[in-house]
């Protein structure tokens, strides 16, 4: 079976498993996804979840954001981790975004990954989920995945990322990004995997 063929079937299984996937995060806008995205960076969803609805009730705007101090932001995303880097961060981007961008978001790459504490992963989801536009945002879920299903050989993300768009036509990169997130935790997890009870590492391991 050609690596084409083994991503049809993996793409049929993840169609069948999660046909419909959701944004996993919580946001009011496109602001505070930009800033729920930013937060989940070494962190999980469901943390960033449980602490965002405090801050965008606070803040749900760059210049709201403004008005809030750094002591003050770093108190309520504490529990995420990296508070001191994040909310230095946060508080960065905000003045830029309403100082450069009259407080829009900006679409395009280049633009984003300039904003403070914005790598490519985040500017990738913010561009698929965000605005609609192609990319393929690759976390560390479907990095592995991607090696397990020997799709890629798992060498970097930017390789992964590459591999999976050689693959994957671009038509279907958004809803993959998601629906390879929500199958690696329901059933493709890093540790305590067990490769028969998975319904697609069962199948290609074969392969």
């Amino acid at each position: 079976m050609t690596k084409k063929q083994r991503a049809l079937l993996v793409k049929s299984i993840l169609d069948k498993y999660f046909p419909n996937p959701k944004i996993p995060l919580k946001h009011k806008n496109l602001y505070t996804f930009l800033i729920a995205v930013l937060l989940s960076a070494q962190s999980t969803d469901k943390k960033v979840n449980e602490i965002t609805p405090l801050l965008f009730k606070k803040a749900s705007t760059p210049l709201k954001m403004l008005k809030i101090s750094q002591k003050e932001l770093q108190k309520i995303i504490r529990p995420i981790g990296l508070s001191p880097q994040k909310s230095k961060a946060i508080l960065a981007l905000s003045k830029i975004l309403v100082e450069k961008y009259k407080s829009k978001i900006p679409s395009t790459f280049e633009e984003l990954e300039d904003l403070p504490g914005v790598g490519h992963k985040t500017a990738s989801v913010i561009m698929s989920q965000g605005f609609k536009k192609a990319a393929f945002p690759v976390d560390t879920h479907i990095h592995r995945c991607s090696k397990r299903w020997k799709l890629s050989n798992g060498k970097n993300v930017k390789k992964t990322e590459k591999d999976l768009k050689n693959i994957f036509p671009k038509s279907s990169w958004n809803k993959l990004h998601l629906q390879i997130i929500y199958f690696a935790r329901t059933y493709c997890p890093a540790k305590k995997h067990i490769t028969k009870d998975c319904p697609i590492c069962s199948k290609v391991t074969k392969l």
